[in-house]
């Protein structure tokens, strides 16, 4: 595995390890200030947007866990992209949790000599 590649699945475990903590700064610090997220039956939406929904999360007490299974990476220079399955648990007070499963197709841009989110296409489904 070159280091690229390395750098790339030490990006997704710091994100995963970050979101189970609510770091919302770690997680920001892991994206491009451009970047765009697609989720299904939402508008894209940028780091701002991002940023809003991860400390309203925080503020109801929600929590996160879950795992992100790394599939493939691809560098290519500066650019890369990564496809992972990706499960996520969402535990919310007073009710009970919603677990969301599915494909990711995402890509990144080296920036500062760093790997960083710059696109993401989050295919997560509910599961049944």
């Amino acid at each position: 595995m070159g280091s690229d590649e390395q750098q790339i699945r030490d990006l997704v475990r710091t994100w995963m390890q970050a979101t189970r903590e609510g770091d919302v700064a770690m997680v920001l610090g892991l994206m491009t200030d451009d970047v765009v997220f697609l989720v299904a039956g939402q508008a894209p939406f940028g780091k701002a947007e991002f940023a809003q929904a991860m400390r309203q999360q925080a503020s109801a007490a929600m929590s996160f866990d879950g795992e992100s299974d790394v599939e493939e990476v691809q560098v290519h220079g500066d650019w890369a992209f990564m496809r992972a399955h990706l499960t996520v648990r969402v535990n919310r007070p007073g009710a009970a949790p919603i677990t969301r499963t599915g494909r990711t197709l995402t890509v990144l841009r080296r920036e500062d000599g760093r790997w960083r989110i710059a696109r993401d296409a989050n295919l997560l489904v509910a599961a049944g």
